[in-house]
């Protein structure tokens, strides 16, 4: 069975970030990580019925603010300003950590240092003595999101592949990873498998080269 490569290239972070929007399911309740993540909002409109929930409490978060738009009051977690969406909402950082931890969350998308076949994700702190560790909210959006998708570029920057038989870097989340959206394809994990549901800028043997784990193609269509 082919998987469908559907970029002559590499996605860009904003390419992809349309991708990620795309499979965001109506109605649900997300948050957005910092980095990457946080271009997802740029791709959701008021006809997606999608509401962005962020740790520092704002529920109903639009996309980046420009120009005359920008407020410094209204920032996401990433300290970006932001818009407000019609009916947003504004409560304390702690009852927004509760409605984390409480499985109010449909999906989370974070960033990742590694991610692996288990869906096992490491993101905090790369395990080096002189590594400045960054919690921030990810233990909890991990644990207490229904589903977690990771969004990364696919090799980091001297080459080895984020996604790895085993996670190496200390762990955020245990099992929580079931999508990974990367600039050379879409993988599904589950029961310990990975599968591809589509590539950008390279075909599929290609990308099974450039990673350690066993690649599968997904059924298509795949969401």
């Amino acid at each position: 069975m082919s998987v469908p490569q559907n970029s002559d290239h590499p996605l860009s972070p904003e390419e992809l970030a349309e991708v990620v929007a795309r499979d965001i399911p109506a109605g649900a309740y997300v948050n957005l990580g910092i980095g990457q993540p946080t271009l997802v909002s740029n791709y959701l409109s008021a006809e997606d019925d999608v509401t962005l929930h962020t740790e520092n409490g704002m529920l109903g978060m639009g996309a980046e603010a420009h120009g005359d738009e920008v407020d410094p009051d209204l920032i996401n977690a990433g300290k970006i300003p932001v818009v407000e969406t019609e009916g947003c909402s504004y409560f304390h950082h702690a009852d927004s950590f509760a409605m984390m931890r409480g499985g109010h969350l449909d999906c989370c998308v974070l960033g990742a240092f590694q991610v692996d076949q288990q869906g096992n994700l490491a993101n905090w702190h790369t395990g080096k003595p002189d590594a400045i560790p960054a919690v921030g909210g990810a233990m909890d959006l991990a644990t207490g999101a229904k589903q977690t998708f990771v969004m990364m570029t696919l090799k980091a920057k001297k080459g080895q592949s984020k996604l790895v038989k085993e996670c190496t870097m200390p762990l955020t989340g245990v099992g929580c990873v079931s999508r990974i959206y990367t600039d050379l394809g879409v993988f599904l994990l589950e029961d310990g498998k990975v599968t591809v549901r589509e590539t950008f800028g390279v075909g599929f043997d290609e990308l099974a080269q450039q990673v350690e784990v066993e690649l599968t193609p997904a059924q298509w269509p795949a969401r």
